[in-house]
C-alpha cells in the first residue's frame, strides 16, 4: 500500500496527467478511441484542473479522479458526479483509487454535495467491486449502451449518500 498526497491539480499537472492517460487507456474502462501520440492537451473547456483531484506517490502522478456538476441546472446542484478515475499501472492494487475516491467524496461534501454518482462499463468488475466496497449501489443499467470491440456493453449506473441515512430522504439512501 501507498499513502498517497491527493491535491488538487495544476494547470502544470496538463502534460503528465495526459501521458497517464495516453498510458493507461483500456478497453475496459474507455468508451472513446485509443489516444495517438502526441497526445492532446487533457485540460480544456470542459476539464479543467479544479475538477481533477490527483494522487501523488513516489515524486510522480500515480492517478487521479475527475468530480463535476453533473448538469448546470440548480435542482441537481446537490449531487457531484465521478467522471473519470485513473490509476497508473505501477501503482494498481496499492490503494490509489480508495484514496482518490474517499478524497473525492470529501471533496463532494465540502462542495456542499449529498449524493455522488458515476458510470461504470458493464464489463468492468474490478472497478464495480471497488464503487461497491465504498459504498456505491447499482442503481439502473444501459443495457448494451455501448459497442466496444465487438461486442455490446452495459453502462451501470452507481451511486452513493454523503449524508448520514437519517438525514437522507429514502429513495436516496443507498
Amino acid at each position: 500500500m501507498v499513502n498517497p498526497i491527493i491535491r488538487t491539480a495544476t494547470e502544470a499537472d496538463d502534460t503528465e496527467l495526459a501521458e497517464l492517460d495516453g498510458r493507461t487507456w483500456s478497453p475496459l474502462h474507455a468508451v472513446m478511441p485509443r489516444p495517438e501520440r502526441p497526445y492532446p492537451p487533457f485540460f480544456g473547456e470542459r476539464n479543467r484542473p479544479e475538477h481533477i483531484l490527483v494522487a501523488e506517490a513516489g515524486g510522480r502522478l500515480a492517478g487521479y479522479i475527475r468530480l463535476v456538476a453533473p448538469t448546470p441546472l440548480a435542482c441537481n446542484a446537490h449531487v457531484r458526479q465521478i467522471q473519470g478515475l485513473v490509476v497508473d499501472d505501477a501503482f494498481r492494487g496499492r490503494g490509489v483509487a480508495r484514496a482518490l475516491l474517499r478524497a473525492a467524496c470529501e471533496e463532494a461534501r465540502r462542495q456542499g454535495a449529498v449524493r455522488l454518482t458515476l458510470r461504470v462499463l458493464g464489463h468492468n468488475a474490478p472497478a464495480r467491486a471497488l464503487y461497491a466496497s465504498e459504498g456505491f449501489t447499482e442503481e439502473g443499467v444501459l443495457p448494451g449502451e455501448f459497442f466496444l470491440e465487438g461486442a455490446y456493453v452495459d453502462d451501470v449506473l452507481m451511486g452513493r449518500s454523503l449524508t448520514p441515512s437519517h438525514l437522507t430522504p429514502s429513495h436516496l439512501t443507498p
